[in-house]
């Protein structure tokens, strides 16, 4: 079992990053889900206390992960096509900017933030931020939910190469 990626599998940390992130982004899922389906209910209660933590748990997690994939840029295994290597890349992208533009919002708000107890930032007094509320408002709900259905088509596309026996695709990240 290699650490390292390789031209036909990917290493230990890499596999380690996207099943970590795979676990944490369908938590996500369920929070979001259980506040829309039972909002107020003690489960949306239980759940949602937990989405703005594990939200700073995947912004570090996809820095960490970018950083690894490009120190094992030449050696991880090649898309199997354009349109692969595309999804991807608008994955990896909304990971990193549906928890930043929260961030954001919650800077502009003026309220504190402290994820797992780390004191990240604290509150002010005052005039909230407007152009920092305004794209976290806007924005990372509707990206969230972009998120998500792409999650949905990746393992979607997965099975379908899997299964067509042409190209092992799971077998490169399980």
């Amino acid at each position: 079992m290699h650490i390292q990626d390789a031209q036909e599998r990917y290493g230990l940390v890499s596999r380690l990053f996207h099943w970590l992130m795979a676990l944490a982004l369908l938590w996500q899922c369920a929070t979001v889900v259980t506040r829309v389906a039972l909002e107020d209910s003690p489960l949306d209660e239980f759940l949602w206390a937990t989405h703005k933590p594990l939200g700073f748990l995947l912004m570090v997690l996809i820095v960490l992960r970018v950083i690894w994939a490009l120190m094992n840029l030449s050696r991880r295994p090649a898309s199997i096509n354009l349109l692969a290597k595309y999804g991807h890349t608008a994955l990896y992208l909304l990971v990193a900017v549906v928890p930043f533009l929260a961030l954001l919002r919650q800077y502009g708000s003026g309220r504190a933030f402290e994820p797992f107890g780390i004191p990240l930032m604290s509150g002010f007094e005052g005039d909230k931020i407007e152009w920092m509320i305004a794209p976290g408002s806007l924005l990372h709900g509707w990206l969230g939910w972009l998120l998500f259905v792409m999650i949905l088509g990746h393992i979607l596309m997965t099975i379908r190469h899997s299964r067509s026996g042409k190209q092992q695709i799971l077998k490169r990240m399980w």
